[in-house]
């Protein structure tokens, strides 16, 4: 399926995420042996049709998720995300490309910590249909890896046998089933 496709497929419609059926994490190397995810429990994105489909989000920065009680509250102080000064991550695309094999390609600004940078998210169009119910649907995997520092967020601790703690390249990830809002 080809961008101008999609853009017929979907039409001029606007999607919405499905909470129960999406997610939005992250992933960063943990102390130099092991993979730390994570991951947002309150966020909104929002797929627009037409000629150049857009995907915009925001990500509620107070509703992180990770199994400590200590480490969430690390992760809301100002050494990490800052919550309080800012509460929101938000991402919109410039451009959609979308190839013959269902390859996704997304450019846009991502903007956390205050900063926004442009990024490249790529991915996969899992698939449009419909539900249960009849209603359309979007599905959409995406995956970017983003400089932690470039945004602020540049706490460290060094290891005792060396080495730091966290690495500095964090995988931002989006599992997405959409679903066309009624006119």
């Amino acid at each position: 399926m080809t961008t101008q496709t999609f853009a017929q497929e979907i039409g001029g419609g606007e999607y919405v995420a499905d909470p129960i059926h999406s997610s939005v994490g992250f992933a960063v190397r943990h102390n130099g042996v092991s993979v730390f995810r994570g991951g947002f429990g309150s966020y909104a994105v929002r797929l627009t049709g037409g000629d150049s489909p857009r995907l915009e989000g925001t990500v509620e920065v107070g509703s992180v998720q990770v199994d400590d009680p200590q480490l969430r509250g690390h992760l809301l102080s100002p050494e990490f995300f800052d919550a309080e000064r800012h509460p929101r991550l938000r991402f919109e695309s410039s451009e959609l490309r979308v190839a013959e094999d269902g390859a996704l390609v997304v450019h846009g600004e991502l903007e956390i910590h205050g900063r926004t940078h442009r990024v490249e998210a790529v991915g996969r169009l899992a698939g449009l249909g419909e539900d249960i119910s009849g209603g359309r649907r979007v599905g959409i995997s995406l995956g970017a890896t983003v400089d932690r520092r470039s945004f602020g967020l540049d706490w460290q601790a060094a290891l005792p046998s060396g080495g730091e703690v966290l690495g500095n390249d964090v995988q931002i990830e989006a599992e997405l089933e959409l679903v066309e809002e009624e006119a």
